[in-house]
C-alpha cells in the first residue's frame, strides 16, 4: 500500500472543487454539540438500493456544498451554478466518509521521551511520586529548554504527519513543557508556525501551569512564587505574543489547587485567553466544579471527579455554555490505572463527552486517535457513534470550532476522511488498524494511500 503526502495542500488550487463519490456511508454529525442520547446519533447517510454512485460528498473553494446520493449532490452543485464537470472525482470505493478528525487535547511539542518511566510504574511509582522526584513533566522540560527552534519544528512536524495518517485533521497543542517565558513563547511560536504550514491545523494553548519548575521547587513559597510569574510574566508575554487561544492549568493536587488555579484562569480571561483545565485526574480536587464555575470550555481528563463535579458539569450542560468533558482514557491505559473516566454517567447527566490522545512522552506515548476510540470502547464503555462524536462535532465544539469543523455540513470547511472500510462500527473495532484512504483538509487531498 503506498502513500502520498501533499505537503501543504492550504494553497493548491487544483482542486477548486472536489466531489467525494462511491461510498458506502457518509457520517454527517450534522445538528450540533451532541450531549445526552444525541451523542450516539451519527446521522448517518447510508447509499440505499439503485443509488448509482453511491453517497457523495462536494466541496467547492474548502466548503463543503453538499451530501447525499450523488444524483442529489450534483443537482445541488448545479442549482448552485458550480460547474460540476470541472470538479476533481475520488472515488471512494465503498468506503465510509467522515468530517475530519480533531484531537482537542496533545502536548504535541517536546524534546527527549520517558521510556524508562514505563519500568518504574511496573515497579509501582506513581504520577506524582516520578514527578517529585524530578521525572515526569521535569525531565522533559530540561530536555526541551536545550532543543532548537527547528529541532522543535521538526518534531512537530514528524507527529503531525502520524496524526495526518490516521485521519486528523485539527490539533490542539499546548505550551507547558517551558515553565519560562522563552521557552513558553517558543513552544505557541512553533505551533503556530505549525498551523501556518498546514495541512494539519494546530491549535496553540498556554499551558505554563502544566508543573511547579525546579528553580522554584526549593524555595518554601515555591508554587505560590511560581502562580504569581504566570500571573505577572507569562500571561502579559502570551498575550502580546498573540499565538495561543486558551489558558490551561494543571489542577490536581500537589500540582495546582483550585484557588491557584482560579487565579491563573481569571488572568487568562483578562487577557482574553479562554479558559480550560486539567481536571480530577488522579483525585477529586475540584477541578470540574471550577470548570463549571469559569465556563471553561473543556474540561479533561476527569479520571476522579466528584459527585459534586459531575453535578456541576451537568447543571452547566443545561445552561447555555455546556462544559465539554474531554476524557483521555489512553492515557489510563498507560499509566495503568484500575479505574478510568465516567463516560456512561457523565452521557447520562447531559454532559457532552470529547475524546483525545493526550499525546505526550511520558503518560500517552501516542498519536493513533483511532486506537484512543478502540480504548473508549472497551474500557468506558462508548459505542462506536458515540465515539466517533467525540472526536468530531464535540472536539470542535471543545477548541471552539464547532461552526467551522467537525461536521460535514453545507459550508463549513470541507474536512474530510475516506475509511477503507463499510462501516463507521468498523472503525473502532479494527484495532490500530490503518484504515485511512484518503484525507481532504479544506476540500483538498492532503493524504491518499493506494
Amino acid at each position: 500500500m503506498s502513500l502520498r503526502l501533499i505537503q501543504g495542500g492550504r494553497d493548491d488550487a487544483s482542486e477548486t472543487g472536489l466531489l467525494i463519490e462511491g461510498a458506502a456511508e457518509i457520517v454527517t454529525m450534522a445538528g450540533g454539540l451532541r450531549r445526552g442520547p444525541a451523542q450516539a446519533d451519527p446521522a448517518v447517510l447510508v447509499a440505499g438500493a439503485g443509488a448509482e454512485g453511491g453517497m457523495a460528498v462536494a466541496s467547492w473553494q474548502g466548503r463543503i456544498v453538499a451530501a447525499g446520493t450523488r444524483e442529489a449532490v450534483e443537482a445541488e452543485a448545479r442549482a448552485q451554478s458550480l460547474p460540476v464537470e470541472r470538479f476533481t472525482r475520488f472515488d471512494a470505493r465503498g468506503g465510509t466518509v467522515t468530517p475530519g478528525l480533531i484531537d482537542p487535547h496533545t502536548h504535541l511539542l517536546f524534546a527527549g521521551s520517558r521510556e524508562n518511566e514505563f519500568r518504574l510504574r511496573q515497579q509501582g511509582a506513581g504520577y506524582l511520586e516520578i514527578l517529585a522526584a524530578g521525572g515526569g513533566i521535569l525531565s522533559t522540560v530540561a530536555a526541551t529548554r536545550a532543543a532548537s527552534d527547528d529541532d522543535l519544528l521538526a518534531h512537530g512536524r514528524r507527529w503531525l504527519t502520524e496524526m495526518l495518517g490516521h485521519g486528523v485533521t485539527t490539533v490542539e497543542a499546548k505550551s507547558g513543557y517551558g515553565l519560562d517565558v522563552a521557552t513558553e513563547l517558543r513552544l505557541l511560536e512553533v505551533a503556530g508556525r505549525l498551523d501556518e504550514d498546514g495541512p494539519v491545523s494546530v491549535v496553540p494553548t498556554f499551558l505554563g501551569a502544566h508543573a511547579v519548575p525546579a528553580e522554584y521547587r526549593g524555595r518554601p513559597d515555591g508554587t505560590e512564587a511560581y502562580v504569581a510569574s504566570i500571573v505577572d510574566q507569562q500571561l502579559p508575554a502570551v498575550a502580546a505574543q498573540g499565538r495561543a487561544r486558551s489558558c490551561d492549568v494543571f489542577c490536581e493536587r500537589g500540582v495546582f489547587s483550585v484557588e491557584q488555579s482560579r487565579r491563573i484562569l481569571e488572568a487568562g480571561l483578562l487577557h482574553g485567553l479562554e479558559p480550560r483545565l486539567h481536571a480530577d485526574e488522579l483525585a477529586p480536587s475540584g477541578g470540574a466544579e471550577l470548570a463549571a464555575e469559569l465556563g471553561a470550555r473543556s474540561a479533561d481528563h476527569l479520571a476522579a471527579p466528584s459527585r459534586a463535579g459531575i453535578a456541576a458539569l451537568a447543571a452547566a450542560a443545561a445552561g447555555d455554555r455546556p462544559v465539554v468533558a474531554t476524557l483521555l482514557p489512553a492515557t489510563s491505559w498507560t499509566l495503568m490505572a484500575d479505574h478510568y473516566a465516567p463516560a456512561r454517567l457523565l452521557i447520562e447527566r447531559g454532559v457532552p463527552v470529547a475524546l483525545a490522545t493526550d499525546f505526550n512522552p511520558g503518560t500517552c506515548p501516542s498519536p493513533n486517535l483511532p486506537l484512543v476510540l478502540t480504548v473508549a470502547c472497551l474500557e468506558l464503555k462508548l459505542t462506536a457513534a458515540e465515539a466517533l462524536a467525540a472526536v468530531t462535532v464535540n472536539a470542535a465544539h471543545a477548541l471552539g470550532l464547532g461552526d467551522e469543523v467537525g461536521s460535514i455540513e453545507p459550508g463549513k470547511v470541507a474536512d474530510l476522511v475516506v475509511w477503507r472500510v463499510p462501516t463507521y462500527a468498523q472503525i473502532p473495532y479494527w484495532a490500530g488498524a490503518d484504515l485511512v484512504a484518503a484525507v481532504v483538509k479544506a476540500g483538498r487531498r492532503v493524504l491518499v494511500r493506494g
